[in-house]
């Protein structure tokens, strides 16, 4: 038994090594345009361990007590060989996935399967050759696993004080191989993406894991039809359409409408947004909160500070989703982690490469947690800066590199650019629990660790990162927006705790005039709203409002189970399968309930459908991507 599981192991390795070295082969020119075939193997093995170890784990550790047993030898035999078949037969399929969609398999794969009178006609109808000769290499390959794993002799047995040492020593060897990293994050796709071709990106995983973490992840996928009810698609459309003051400009991608700015520019501002982590606006003083904010209140005075802006969500890849992909909340989980969105979906960077940008994300920790790292490479950015590429940071906590060093990256970059306009995504990790910082920035009151110390910690570094930027040559030709992603600490007894989703919002630098605005918006209404001040004309699917023009008086959030809607002062609530309420809401905490309003609750209900529908039928996307899921 120990025999198979050791050859079974070996087998394994080699068949996913070789698959990936000759899809490497095939697809060179890019392979070798993105650093060579180094980081696929690589990412590879530690893919490819997680992998064989949970197909093999249980019985590694079950045959230092079973293994003399002819009986455990042939169960073992018949559940290596099922395995054995699996891998091969997602290998065997890959070159011709791959063909069809620049991807290996994933969730298409199982969804497929759902339909198989159609796919088998058209595979066999177009496909023969391939057909037979993946039965071909399918059935070679299972004699050969047969011979070497699928049968043999039962173990000597195992002396009684061995057994548990072994099956101890074999748990921690799966475990680790299972966790992929001794850092604080599993290991996931995002762990081994390496560049911004989402193809390459793939190569690494083998076609098994692939799909099975696309199935895993298409838990997250939650029907907000089935969950708050439906309407007509067209009906939805139309009333999102509208409220979005959207003409739309293609009958394939529902929102698609052409953005032009107020103002053209010779040569459009870079872009930079700076995400904070946890600063809602009850940390800040301009804002009514605890005044923890010297340095973001005297910026405040200073660009444009939009003092009622609220946050889609609770989590930072929520906010993330918002200000990145101008993509609203709904009862799924945010996009950064969902599988059909890892590629060919909008985002900023995906807009503004037609435009001749260049894009970057930086963040202090690890790029991999939360699934960044893959929609951000396969949505668009160019260059990712994480933990690992900081040189010599003042102070690495739990969370990554302190916001200091992060703003210190992104004023290198600002001050080296390339001969092209840039879009700069920035995202902080300090204010986060344990509440670590480097000492001697602050004076701390009371318990130097606490959420307020590390508050005032954030917004020293802010303070630091703009006058040194203020004096700098790129502070004319760059937009900054300061945003949080989320509060801290989000919580209550109202159905939507709207208090806790008030958040800061600051554009400032290039030619911004001070200005203070007291609208109603939302973080979706800020990359629409930076794309105008830029200079940008372009073509984009987000329903956010340009908040240069008439725009503002609506915010949505989803909070945990709930939906909530706010237009103007009237809040529609929407919770799982029961009618929607309605609320008279005064800040920061008076929620009056009022009629129920039915144009209100239906264009609440479209609200929240709206993101569902357009990512499960792949129409948030720019037209030259929707090609490519076609």
């Amino acid at each position: 038994m120990r025999q198979q599981i050791l050859i079974f192991i070996v087998a394994s390795f080699a068949l996913l090594t070789l698959s990936r070295c000759l899809l490497a082969a095939w697809q060179w020119s890019r392979v070798r345009q993105a650093g060579g075939l180094a980081p696929i193997i690589k990412g590879g093995l530690r893919i490819d361990a997680n992998q064989i170890a949970m197909l093999a784990g249980i019985p590694a550790m079950l045959s230092p007590w079973l293994g003399h047993y002819p009986l455990a030898v042939t169960i073992t035999g018949v559940w290596l060989l099922a395995a054995w078949f699996l891998l091969i037969l997602l290998e065997v399929s890959t070159p011709q996935f791959i063909y069809e969609y620049d991807t290996r398999p994933n969730r298409l794969y199982i969804e497929y399967l759902e339909h198989p009178q159609e796919v088998f006609g058209m595979l066999w109808k177009g496909y023969k050759a391939v057909i037979f000769g993946g039965l071909a290499a399918l059935a070679g390959l299972m004699w050969l696993g047969y011979m070497w794993f699928g049968q043999g002799p039962a173990d000597a047995p195992m002396n009684g004080w061995l057994r548990p040492v072994a099956t101890i020593a074999a748990a921690a060897i799966i475990f680790l191989a299972i966790r992929g990293t001794l850092s604080h994050r599993p290991i996931n796709p995002s762990s081994v993406a390496y560049c911004g071709d989402s193809m390459l990106n793939t190569l690494p995983l083998n076609s098994l894991y692939s799909v099975l973490y696309a199935v895993y992840s298409m838990k997250n996928e939650r029907s907000a039809a089935d969950v708050y009810g439906n309407m007509p698609a067209d009906e939805m459309l139309a009333i999102v359409n509208s409220c979005a003051g959207i003409t739309a400009s293609s009958s394939d991608i529902p929102s698609l409408h052409l953005q032009t700015p107020a103002r053209t520019r010779e040569r459009p501002l870079n872009i930079v947004m700076i995400v904070e982590e946890s600063l809602g606006a009850q940390f800040v003083g301009n804002l009514g909160g605890a005044s923890l904010t010297p340095c973001l209140d005297a910026l405040a005075a200073q660009g444009w500070n939009l003092t009622r802006a609220y946050a889609t969500g609770t989590r930072s890849v929520r906010g993330l989703e918002a200000v990145v992909a101008g993509f609203p909340p709904t009862i799924s989980d945010a996009a950064l982690r969902l599988s059909g969105a890892q590629s060919n979906f909008f985002t900023m960077a995906q807009l503004l490469k037609q435009q001749g940008y260049r894009s970057s994300f930086i963040y202090g920790g690890e790029a991999h947690f939360d699934n960044m790292k893959s929609f951000f490479l396969g949505n668009g950015f160019d260059e990712l800066h994480e933990r690992a590429s900081f040189i010599d940071p003042a102070f690495v906590g739990t969370w990554g590199a302190s916001d200091e060093d992060m703003f210190k990256k992104l004023d290198e970059l600002l001050a080296n650019p390339p001969d092209q306009p840039t879009f700069t995504l920035a995202f902080s990790v300090t204010n986060h629990t344990p509440w670590e910082y480097p000492s001697g920035r602050i004076t701390p009151e009371g318990d130097p660790a606490t959420n307020e110390n590390s508050v005032r910690y954030a917004d020293w570094a802010i303070g630091q990162f703009f006058e040194k930027a203020k004096q700098s040559s790129y502070w004319e030709n760059t937009l900054f927006l300061v945003v949080a992603d989320h509060d801290a600490r989000v919580g209550g007894a109202s159905l939507i705790p709207l208090r806790h989703f008030h958040i800061p919002a600051l554009i400032l630098g290039a030619d911004v005039q001070p200005r203070r605005d007291d609208r109603l918006v939302s973080q979706i209404d800020l990359p629409p709203t930076l794309l105008a001040l830029a200079g940008v004309q372009a073509e984009h699917p987000m329903p956010g409002h340009d908040l240069t023009g008439v725009g503002g008086e609506r915010a949505m959030m989803q909070y945990n189970e709930n939906y909530g809607y706010l237009r103007n002062d009237q809040l529609v609530v929407q919770e799982p399968h029961r009618e929607p309420t309605q609320y008279r809401y005064e800040a920061p905490a008076s929620y009056t309930p009022v009629a129920l309003d039915p144009l209100l609750a239906k264009e609440a209900l479209a609200h929240v459908l709206w993101p569902d529908w357009v990512y499960k039928n792949q129409r948030y996307t720019l037209p030259h991507l929707r090609m490519r899921n076609q």
